[in-house]
């Protein structure tokens, strides 16, 4: 059974900076696209930013362009999610998520998730 755990989140000011972790076991890790999607209050999950297995190519939501960065480290089956200059409206559960297939950006074609963690940006 795949599962992943997310961590990093926390409250933090406007300008600031979290990076997010999401840990994989129970599957090859470098078998698996892998994406970060978030959720705000009333609010569908979106997508944020995606890497494929190699961590060639990325995917960005242009909201974020230019701010977070994407990242993974096949050796520790584990990948990163830097986000700088924090912005109020970054404020969402964010999810980890592994897809195995063709990179996505949609979060119904990913196969497992993790259970979120909360960045909160005061204003």
């Amino acid at each position: 059974q795949v599962q992943l755990v997310e961590s990093g989140g926390g409250l933090v000011q406007a300008g600031d900076s979290l990076r997010l972790s999401c840990a994989t076991s129970g599957g090859t890790f470098s078998r698996f696209h892998m994406g970060w999607f978030r959720q705000a209050p009333g609010k569908d999950r979106e997508f944020v930013v995606a890497i494929t297995r190699s961590g060639a190519s990325t995917f960005y939501t242009d909201s974020v362009k230019g701010r977070f960065t994407i990242s993974r480290d096949n050796a520790k089956n584990t990948v990163y999610l830097q986000m700088n200059s924090l912005k109020p409206e970054d404020t969402a559960v964010y999810y980890c998520a592994a897809r195995d297939g063709l990179p996505s950006i949609r979060a119904y074609d990913y196969n497992y998730w993790g259970q979120g963690t909360q960045v909160t940006v005061s204003s």
